[in-house]
Order: structure tokens, then sequence, then C-alpha cells
């Protein structure tokens, strides 16, 4: 893992966006730059992160976490979905092959829990028991596991600033956003996804709690996964251990992921609204050393990475290898 000393130095450099000549035009998401050439996509991990749907700051080396730990869970899923990876060009940067993104995402949740508008805990806590289209009972509490995993779509909000917003397997097929055949696969390919995640996280010492994935149609139109998979930005990680002390105690679990971001901004009295206050030092810290964290545990490897150059130095090197 990077030192403490060293993500306080990389704190002012760390990795806002990328510009590369000779690529043609840029495009942005809250946290990926990439840019399009021939049937391939040359995606860009930067170090912005987001919650309530807005680019809140700069956490040093979270992207090449992101990155490394997609190609990681990518390699160990081929056999359930095929995915869009085809390579790895720079620590920050993967090839994939170009595809159609489907306009849902697919939340698989195992506990009730959540701070953001979509999450199942804030609609059930605030009165909704038919949520997604699954009826729950009364007296669940929070963090609380389900009784099975369960799948939560949402609409893909693209772009700086798009929204998810909640919908039903119903509404996606009665207005014909998936087809049915299609959905059918994507359900089955997700529960096998979390299952498998579920067993790798565990032997890490966490608690898959819940997660994103989102999916696409290849050239030939076939189901694919895309994105990213398993991260600390699309997974919700508790520490595993603690969890039954925590619940105990009516506290929130230790958590490895953005959560101890939206929690800590939560606290501050910002959700999605207002001026974004300013993470502090500490917060930054904590965050790149826990996304790291996640990476060492889950992969069984050292996070390492090659600090005495710029990252986006370094990038631009790699990237124009491909031009």
């Amino acid at each position: 893992m990077i030192d403490k000393k060293t993500i306080i130095k990389n704190i002012p450099h760390a990795l806002k966006t990328v510009k590369i000549s000779g690529l043609g035009k840029k495009e942005s998401g809250k946290v990926r730059d990439w840019f399009t050439k021939d049937n391939f996509r040359i995606l860009i991990a930067t170090d912005r992160i987001s919650a309530f749907d807005k680019v809140l700051g700069l956490i040093p080396f979270r992207g090449a976490v992101l990155n490394k730990l997609s190609e990681f869970w990518f390699e160990r899923t081929r056999d359930i979905v095929p995915n869009h990876m085809i390579g790895i060009v720079d620590p920050n940067v993967m090839l994939v092959s170009e595809c159609k993104a489907l306009p849902v995402e697919i939340v698989v949740r195992a506990y009730i829990t959540g701070v953001t508008g979509t999450s199942l805990w804030k609609l059930y806590n605030d009165g909704q028991r038919v949520i997604y289209g699954i009826k729950f009972p009364d007296g669940l509490k929070k963090h609380q596991k389900l009784a099975r995993p369960i799948i939560t779509p949402t609409t893909r909000g693209t772009g700086p600033g798009g929204h998810d917003e909640p919908i039903t397997k119903k509404e996606i097929i009665k207005r014909k956003l998936i087809s049915p055949a299609i959905y059918r696969q994507i359900e089955k390919a997700a529960l096998a996804l979390f299952e498998r995640g579920t067993k790798i996280a565990q032997k890490a010492g966490f608690i898959l709690a819940d997660t994103k994935y989102e999916f696409g149609l290849d050239r030939q139109g076939k189901l694919i996964l895309i994105d990213e998979i398993h991260t600390p930005d699309s997974s919700r990680f508790w520490h595993k251990k603690s969890y039954r002390e925590k619940m105990k105690k009516g506290q929130d679990p230790e958590n490895y992921d953005k959560e101890y971001m939206r929690i800590w901004f939560a606290k501050e009295g910002y959700t999605g609204r207002g001026k974004v206050p300013q993470m502090p030092e500490k917060l930054i810290i904590d965050l790149s050393q826990r996304y790291m964290e996640v990476y060492e545990r889950l992969t069984g490897e050292k996070f390492t990475l090659d600090t005495t150059k710029p990252q986006l130095e370094r990038i631009v090197e790699n990237v124009s290898k491909l031009i």
C-alpha cells in the first residue's frame, strides 16, 4: 500500500481529467474519461469521486485502484458472462470493446441499508413497503440481512449530472427498455456474479452488502458486462468480523467503500443540494487508504504504483502508443 506521506504529497496532483491529442473527441462521465477509436474505447479512470449524483472531489490513486480491481474481477467472472475488457494499457486505463450500453443499472442487494435516495433503507425508512416492485415486511432494521439477494434496478444516469431513478422489472419490460429475453439473462448473470463476489469477499474478511452491475450488447447483440465490477465505488463492503457486534450496538458497520464518504457528507448536511463541503485532508487520506486496502485484501496482492512520474505524464505516454 502507498504510504500516507506519498498520499499527502499527491493530493494536489490527483488525476482530475485527461487530455490526449490525436484520439479525437473526449467524453466524460462522473468519474471516467474516454476516447472512442474504431470499435474500441479507451477508458480512463480518474481520481474524481462522486456521490449523491455529484462529483465531490479527488482522491489520490483511487482511479488506479478501480481500474486494477476491475481487471481482477473481469478475469475471474468471464465464465459467468463475457465482459468488455480487452486489456490494461496503464494502471488507470483499460482498453475495452465498444458496445451498446443498456439504459438500466442492476443493483443486487443482500442487506437493507444506504443513505441515498435510491437506497433500500432510505425508501423503507420513509414508509414504503413495496420498493422496486418487491414487498417488504414491517419491522426490518437498518443493515439487516435479507432472506435472499434481490435485484433492484435503476435507470442509468449518464454524464456528470445524470440521475439514477428507481424502476421495476415490470416497468423496464413495459417501456421496452430491455427485451424480456435479455432481462432474464441479466437477472441470471447478476445473481451469479453476486454469489461469486460474495464468496471471494468473505475469504478477504468482507461482507458484500450490495453492488451495481452495468450491461451492454456487443456488435452481435449478445449480452456483456461493462463499466466496473465489485469495486469500492460500485459495491458496499463491510468488515465481516465487526458486523454482528456493530448491529447489537445499533451502530453502522465498518465500511470500506464510498459509504464512508457519504456518511461524512450527510453529517455535514449535504446530500446532493447546496454548496459542496470541502473534504478535509484526513478524509481524503482515509479514503485513499481504504480503497487500497480493499484491493489488497480481495486480490491478495500488494497495491503498487510508480509514483516517480506524474500520473498524467505516465498515462499520456502509455495511451499515445495506441495512436
